[in-house]
């Protein structure tokens, strides 16, 4: 695997990477953009900060690429949509920095309340004043903080520890996290007008760029504190100038901006203010945050090609982590029907439903949907379909995906059934495991019972006397062994289905033997896949 890195990261954290035998490092910083499109068809994984964009021309010219590697929380230098259309992962280090950007948050609230930059520039400058540099202390007073995921949520723990009174706003976090941090929950407009100290930790997306602008801010108390350590443009900068320039916002803090290097005269005028403390985008910037989300990334490259689990992977739907293990045997019954089922459809698919039943419906399947739609078209079509674009390239091609659950499981404790239609034809495969193993256990509405082989033949017919020594006998006449047989019918001398393991292949003309001498209404030869999953699909089994 080759792999480049064209931002700055840290050696340390690289450090399982330049120790892999299968891993070839390239460390190029400050390409320009056409050198970097020039050399990207070469590397199958890209790790970046913030400096390398990772956009449409990138990934068209990437035409090995596996996986952007993005070593920080944000991702708002990668087209995701774009990458996903392309079955590239996209995988982050959401937990690398995230004590770094909370005490960061902290060191400029502090500095603002008690005039650090100030109080530093002036005794330096040989000056020995006290008075213009009296401060506040944060015990009493009451902050709300947007966003209480991972930074966030950090945050507020150590705001409580300066004895302040914390609200929170986050319409996707559950009332117990809020409780289990000892803070309350309002809505963004109570927020607003109830705190003295307000800071931002939501990520960049289309609803929260832009969310506080001059309406938030006429609902604030004159007097408020508003800080931005998250993402710049989360804050109208128009807005918040205007009002720290009215007074009505006494000062606060920022950290990010909505264009780096800021060069516009909004900006610069923001920086420049006399009532805000600002930093270059330090968040993230301590030695040990950089040294993390290296080794978080790292770590994801090598769990790629040791086909383990992606814990942070943004564009693949994926279980828990702690359900991995009891979900692992459902991910390989899921590929071993769907490489069964595809085999029994001559026609173009129109749609394809997953069912769940028995205990593992109370789960979220839909990274086993996912694997199966994968596996499925992958036997469709010519180019590379992985769980991370066989969502989209099956809306692409009008094809129908549905989920259905049932907690209720007649036979058995967990049953996953594939139905496949298209042009009038309907075909139906149900599995379960068996000591871990995989079983087919329905055909259509027939009841069977047979554990998939390499080569297999499946045969409808009516039944009647003899069927079977025909069968017989012609394979044996092209010395083809059956190992097992299993058969089912609905009723006596109605219609037959028969599912034979073999120790070889079936011949075409062997195949048309048998459909002439049974008077078979369909016969099928199928090759199961010896391995469990295929290369590449990203469900870490």
């Amino acid at each position: 695997m080759k792999i480049i890195v064209t931002d700055e990261v840290s050696a340390e954290g690289l450090a399982l990477l330049t120790q892999e035998p299968r891993i070839q490092l390239d460390v190029k910083l400050g390409l320009k953009k056409e050198e970097l499109l020039a050399v990207i068809g070469n590397y199958d994984v890209i790790i970046t900060r913030s400096g390398t964009t990772v956009d449409k021309p990138l990934l068209d010219a990437a035409t090995r690429l596996k996986m952007v590697a993005r070593a920080g929380v944000g991702i708002d230098n990668v087209d995701v949509d774009y990458a996903s259309s392309k079955g590239v992962i996209v995988v982050n280090a959401p937990f690398g920095n995230t004590n770094s950007a909370a005490e960061h948050t902290m060191a400029l609230l502090l500095s603002f309340c008690r005039n650090v930059p100030k109080a530093c520039n002036s005794l330096k400058a040989g000056e020995w004043k006290r008075a213009p540099f009296t401060g506040i202390e944060l015990k009493g007073k009451v902050a709300g903080v947007i966003g209480l995921g991972k930074v966030g949520g950090r945050v507020a723990t150590r705001l409580k520890a300066f004895e302040c009174e914390v609200f929170a706003c986050d319409p996707y976090i559950a009332v117990k996290r809020a409780n289990d941090l000892g803070v309350k929950l309002l809505s963004h407009d109570e927020i607003y007008k109830n705190c003295d100290i307000i800071t931002v930790h939501t990520p960049m997306t289309d609803e929260t760029r832009g969310m506080i602008g001059a309406r938030e801010f006429g609902l604030m108390k004159t007097g408020v504190i508003v800080l931005d350590v998250a993402r710049g443009g989360i804050i109208d900068e128009k807005a918040w100038l205007d009002n720290l320039n009215s007074g009505k916002v006494t000062g606060g803090a920022c950290d990010v901006w909505s264009k780096e290097p800021p060069d516009t005269e909004t900006l610069k005028a923001l920086i420049a203010h006399d009532r805000l403390v600002v930093t270059p985008h330090l968040g993230a910037n301590t030695f040990e945050a950089q040294v993390n989300v290296a080794i978080d990334v790292s770590k994801e490259i090598i769990n790629y090609l040791d086909d383990k689990p992606l814990e942070n992977a943004l564009n693949i739907p994926r279980f828990d982590i702690a359900l991995m293990d009891q979900m692992r045997p459902f991910l390989n019954l899921m590929s071993v029907i769907c490489d069964f089922g595809v085999q029994l459809v001559d026609t173009n698919l129109e749609k394809v439903t997953f069912g769940f039943s028995g205990a593992i419906a109370h789960y979220d399947c839909s990274p086993l949907s996912v694997c199966g739609l994968s596996a499925l078209l992958n036997h469709k079509l010519d180019q590379d379909v992985n769980m991370v674009n066989a969502s989209l390239i099956a809306e692409q091609m009008g094809i129908i995906v549905e989920e259905a659950k049932s907690t209720q499981s007649d036979a058995f404790s967990n049953v996953i059934t594939l139905t496949l239609e298209g042009q009038g034809k309907r075909r139906l495969v149900a599995g379960t495991l068996f000591d871990g193993q995989p079983r087919i256990v329905r055909l259509r509405d027939y009841s069977m019972d047979f554990t998939p082989d390499e080569h297999m033949l499946m045969l409808n017919y009516e039944d009647r006397p003899g069927m079977i020594g025909r069968i017989g006998t012609i394979m044996g006449q092209h010395d083809i062994n059956i190992a097992s047989m299993n058969l089912g019918r609905r009723e006596k001398k109605g219609e037959a289905m028969v599912i034979l393991s073999l120790d070889s292949p079936v011949p075409a003309p062997v195949v048309d033997e048998l459909r002439a001498a049974t008077e078979a209404s369909f016969i099928k030869a199928l090759k199961m896949k010896s391995g469990a999953c295929s290369r590449n699909c990203g469900c870490g089994l």
